[in-house]
C-alpha cells in the first residue's frame, strides 16, 4: 500500500468529526482516503490508514460501514475497509488487515517484543520439569513426541530446541497482527497476541501472550469469558465458555470448553475438553474428557476416553510430583477410574476401578483392567470382540474436525496395525510363558502386579491370535484383489516385499504409525542438523504417512513368514487359498463376537426403564420407537454387511488363485 501525508482540508474535517492528534504530520493514508468515517478519534505516534468505505451487514440485519469511531490509536497499521468502534482504552502497536473488525474492546494493544506465546516452555508429563515443550505456531503432535520422550538423545533435544528458538526469533515483534476478515467484539483485555486471519473472539476477558492461528478455511474462535495466558492455537480450534488455559497448546480441530482449565498442557488434533481440569498432560489426537471432576494429570494419551471422574495421581508425597503415566492409544477410562502412576495401559484397553499397584499392561493390548476387591484383575484381547471398539476406530476419522489443508498433525486411523498386531504377537508369547511357568492348574497369573485368571488368558491367546490372522489376511487378501496375476510366478511377484524397511519393530508416533527406523534415522538426520526448520520435520513425518501402506505391507511380509509359516514369496495358489479360508475364518468369528456383544444392548435388562406407564408390550413398543430394532442399528447392519462383503471379497480372490492351479 502506497501512503501519503494529509491534505489540510482533511486535518480540517478530521477536526471537525472530533478527531485530535499532536502531530498530524505523523498521520498517513492511502490515496483514496475517506475522511467522513473517522470520528472521535485520538491518534498518537505513526500511524498508517487505508481506504475506509466498504459498507456491511451484521448480525441481526444491521448494516454499518468501514471506519474509525470512538477510538485512540497508537503506532498502528490499519489496512482497507477495516471496521473499529468503541475502543474503550487504546489500539497501540497492531497491524490490522483488510476487512477485521474490532468493536467495544477495552485493550488491545502490544506492550514490549513478542514472540506471541511462541517458545514458552509447557512442563508435560512431569511438573517438576525435565520435558518441557517449547510451543510453536507450526509444533505438531509428532514433533512435540519426539521432544518430550526422547531425552535420552541430548544432541536431539538440543536441535528441536533450536529448531524452536529459530522459529520464536523469527516471529518475534514489537508490532501485532491482526489477519484480514478477523473479529474482535465484546472484549475487555487482549495483550501481546497476534490473531489469524478470519478468527473470532467476542467476550474474553483476558488473553496475554498468545497466538491464534486461524485461516480462511479453517477459523478459530474464542468465546465468552476465556482467560488465556502464554498460549498458542492451531487453525480451527476452539477455546469458549469460561475456559481457563495457561502455558497450554491448542491443536487443530480442538475445543476447550464448559469452564475447562488447562495448565501446562499439549492438546493435538480433535481433542475435546469440557468441564474438568488437565495439568501437564501430553493429549495426543483424540484426547476427549466430557464431565465434572474429570482430572487428567502428568500423562500421556491419545484416542482416549475419559470418562466421569476418572483420576490419576503422580505424587507419592516424598520427591514431589514426579511420578507420569501412558495410556497408550484408543483406550477409555471409566466412571471414577483411577491410576496411581507411575503405570502404563496398553493400547485400545478399558480401565474400571482403582488401581493403586503402577500395573504395565503395555504388552497386552485390547485388554479389560478391573478392579477387584483392591486388585487389579486383567483380562487380555476381549476389546478385539467388543462393539465399541470398532465403533470408536469408524468415528475417528469421520470427527475429524480439521479443514486446512496442509495439516500439522499426520494421523494414521488404523484399528489393527503394526504396532498393535505386534504388540497382540508378544502378548500371545506372554500368556503362553505364564502358563508354562506357573503351570496349566494354576488359578490365576501374576504378570506386572496384574492378576490375570486362567480362562482369561485362555481366551486371550485366541483373540490375539484371531486378530493376528485378521490383519494379516487383510494385507494379503487386498494384495491379491487390487492385482491381476496368471501364473504362479506373477502371483509371487504381487505378494513380493518392497524391501526390508519396515520389517522390524513399529511405534505410535503420537497419532502416526510408522516403523522405528524411520523414525531413527530422521533422528539421526537432526542430530547433524539436517533440517532448518519444524516445517522441514513436519513434511518428513507428512512422507512417513504416505508409506505407510507399503511399509506396512513389508511387515505383514515377513510376519506371515514367520508367524504364519507362509512365504507368499514362494508360495504356492493351494497354500494361498488356505490361508484365505483360515482369514475369513477369523474375519466371521470376530463379527460374530461383537454381533453378541451388539445384542446385549438389547436384552430385556437393557429396556429398563422404558415404557414408563405401560405393561410389557408398551415396554418393547417405546424401546423400538427410541432405541430402533436390534437388526436395524446401523452398528449390526454394518457388522453384517461386512461379514457378506468380506465373504463375497474371499469368493472373489479365491476364484482369481483357482484359474492359475
Amino acid at each position: 500500500m502506497k501512503f501519503r501525508n494529509l491534505k489540510a482540508e482533511e486535518i480540517f474535517h478530521l477536526k471537525q468529526n472530533g478527531c485530535y492528534s499532536d502531530n498530524w504530520q505523523t498521520l498517513f493514508v492511502t490515496d483514496d482516503f475517506f475522511v467522513a468515517n473517522i470520528r472521535n478519534v485520538t491518534f498518537s505516534g505513526s500511524n498508517y490508514i487505508g481506504s475506509l468505505k466498504k459498507e456491511f451487514q451484521c448480525a441481526g440485519g444491521v448494516f454499518k460501514r468501514a471506519g474509525i469511531y470512538n477510538a485512540v490509536i497508537h503506532n498502528c497499521i490499519i489496512e482497507d475497509d477495516v471496521y473499529i468502534n468503541q475502543i474503550r482504552n487504546n489500539i497501540s502497536n497492531y497491524h490490522i488487515a483488510k476487512n477485521a473488525i474490532v468493536e467495544s474492546v477495552d485493550t488491545l494493544s502490544v506492550t514490549e517484543k513478542s514472540s506471541f506465546g511462541n517458545g514458552v516452555k509447557v512442563a508435560v508429563l512431569n511438573e517438576a520439569g525435565g520435558r518441557e515443550i517449547s510451543i510453536t505456531d507450526n509444533l505438531s503432535a509428532q514433533s512435540a513426541y519426539i521432544m518430550a520422550f526422547y531425552r535420552h538423545r541430548p544432541a536431539l533435544i538440543e536441535k528441536m530446541l533450536h529448531l524452536a528458538n529459530s522459529h520464536t526469533l523469527q516471529v518475534s515483534s514489537k508490532t501485532g497482527y491482526i489477519g484480514e476478515g478477523a473479529e474482535i467484539i465484546n472484549s475487555r483485555t487482549i495483550k501481546n497476541v497476534k490473531i489469524g486471519d478470519y478468527a473470532i473472539i467476542e467476550g474474553v476477558y483476558r488473553l496475554i501472550n498468545g497466538s491464534v492461528n486461524s485461516c480462511r478455511e479453517d477459523h478459530s474462535y474464542i468465546g465468552p469469558g476465556v482467560i488465556a495466558e502464554n498460549f498458542i492455537m492451531a487453525s480451527g480450534s476452539i477455546i469458549t465458555e469460561s475456559s481457563m488455559v495457561d502455558r497450554c497448546f491448542v491443536g487443530e480441530g480442538s475445543m476447550l470448553a464448559k469452564q475447562y482449565s488447562a495448565e501446562n498442557s499439549l492438546f493435538f488434533a480433535n481433542c475435546q475438553g469440557f468441564h474438568g481440569e488437565a495439568f501437564s498432560i501430553f493429549g495426543g489426537p483424540y484426547t476427549v474428557s466430557h464431565h465434572k471432576s474429570t482430572l487428567l494429570i502428568a500423562g500421556y494419551y491419545s484416542f482416549l476416553n475419559a470418562g466421569s471422574g476418572s483420576n490419576q495421581s503422580n505424587h507419592m508425597y516424598k520427591l514431589g510430583p514426579i511420578h507420569q503415566g501412558v495410556v497408550e492409544r484408543g483406550s477409555k477410562t471409566t466412571s471414577d477410574s483411577y491410576l496411581l502412576w507411575p503405570a502404563k495401559i496398553g493400547a485400545f484397553s478399558l480401565v474400571m476401578g482403582r488401581h493403586y499397584r503402577n500395573p504395565d499392561t503395555s504388552k497386552l493390548p485390547f485388554s479389560y483392567l478391573i478392579e477387584n476387591r483392591d486388585e487389579s484383575f486383567l483380562a487380555p484381547g476381549v476389546n478385539l470382540r467388543s462393539i465399541g471398539t470398532i465403533r470408536d476406530a469408524r468415528k475417528w476419522p469421520t470427527r475429524d474436525k480439521r479443514k486446512k489443508k496442509e495439516k500439522l498433525d499426520n494421523i494414521i486411523f488404523n484399528l489393527l496395525s503394526p504396532y498393535s498386531i505386534q504388540k497382540m504377537i508378544c502378548g500371545i508369547n506372554i500368556l503362553k510363558d505364564l502358563k508354562a511357568t506357573s503351570g496349566p492348574t494354576s488359578e490365576y497369573y501374576m504378570y506386572n502386579s496384574v492378576k490375570i485368571t486362567s480362562s482369561s488368558l485362555e481366551r486371550g491367546i485366541e483373540l490375539y491370535q484371531l486378530g493376528i490372522t485378521k490383519f494379516l489376511g487383510n494385507g494379503l487378501v487386498k494384495k491379491l484383489e487390487l492385482n491381476d496375476f496368471s501364473s504362479k510366478d506373477e502371483m509371487n511377484a504381487i505378494l513380493k516385499s518392497d524391501g526390508e524397511f519396515g520389517m522390524g519393530e513399529w511405534i505410535d508416533l503420537s497419532g502416526l504409525i510408522t516403523p522405528k527406523c524411520s523414525v531413527n534415522k530422521l533422528i539421526e538426520d537432526l542430530e547433524y542438523n539436517s533440517f532448518s526448520s519444524f516445517d522441514e520435520v513436519n513434511h518428513q513425518f507428512k512422507y512417513f504417512k504416505e508409506n505407510y501402506f507399503k511399509w506396512a505391507w513389508n511387515w505383514i511380509v515377513s510376519k506371515l513368514k514367520s508367524e504364519a509359516l507362509l512365504d507368499v514369496e514362494s508360495a504356492t495358489p493351494d497354500d494361498i487359498l488356505s490361508y484365505v479360508d483360515k482369514w475369513l475364518n477369523a474375519v466371521v468369528k470376530l463379527d460374530r463376537m461383537m454381533y453378541e456383544d451388539a445384542r446385549k444392548e438389547f436384552t430385556l435388562k437393557a429396556q429398563t426403564g422404558f415404557g414408563i406407564d405401560g405393561e410389557d408390550d408398551i415396554r418393547l413398543q417405546d424401546f423400538e420407537n427410541v432405541r430402533g430394532e436390534f437388526t436395524s442399528h446401523p452398528a449390526v447392519k454394518d457388522i453384517l454387511n461386512h461379514i457378506e462383503s468380506k465373504t463375497m471379497l474371499a469368493e472373489k480372490v479365491k476364484d482369481k488363485l483357482k484359474m492359475i492351479l
